[in-house]
């Protein structure tokens, strides 16, 4: 997917539409945003001084609104950080499209890889997700969960360590925080 199309649908997240107007208010209005915005540019840039240019934008971005996501972060399209607050997320990790992300996640990772998670995935705040784990599609992980396990499509997560509460899937309710999700709007 081009950066141009990430970021749109980035923007479409946030807003539910998307236009020039949109992109400048959303850079200026939310922190989220104008961070995601910037990790973009930085993760496609191709020319070492622009890189270097753009990853001392995102330094300056990280110490003024507590994000630290590397532009080697791997993220799908319709990325969500719904608060401004600490975040954390390992340059291994790898994240799926329609995610949204809360203040005091941390996303780490001791030995080597950290985790892959899946598409449409809600991650409530100060969620802990530690080492490889595979976080399936759909996933709903509560409010100050410790994930030390890889979680199965479809359920809701909570607890520490994160244990299944419910199954999303039988009771169609699967995704059902993440609004707007991108790819699912009449073009």
């Amino acid at each position: 997917m081009k950066t141009f199309d990430l970021i749109k649908s980035d923007l479409y997240r946030y807003s539910g539409e998307y236009s020039f107007m949109l992109l400048l208010e959303q850079l200026v209005l939310n922190e989220g945003f104008n961070y995601m915005f910037w990790l973009r540019l930085a993760s496609a840039a191709s020319s070492r001084p622009v890189r270097l240019v753009l990853n001392h934008v995102i330094r300056l971005k990280q110490r003024r609104f507590g994000f630290v996501i590397s532009p080697r972060t791997k993220i799908g399209p319709g990325f969500y950080i719904s608060h401004v607050g600490s975040l954390v997320v390992n340059p291994t990790a790898v994240i799926g499209a329609n995610c949204n992300i809360s203040q005091g996640v941390t996303i780490g990772s001791n030995h080597g890889k950290a985790a892959t998670i899946g598409n449409n995935v809600y991650i409530g705040p100060n969620v802990c997700i530690v080492e490889d784990v595979t976080i399936g599609d759909n996933v709903t992980i509560g409010a100050g969960s410790v994930v030390t396990r890889d979680i199965p499509p479809n359920v809701t997560v909570a607890g520490c360590p994160a244990r299944i509460l419910t199954d999303d899937a039988s009771l169609h309710r699967a995704a059902r925080y993440i609004l707007r999700p991108w790819g699912t709007q009449s073009s």
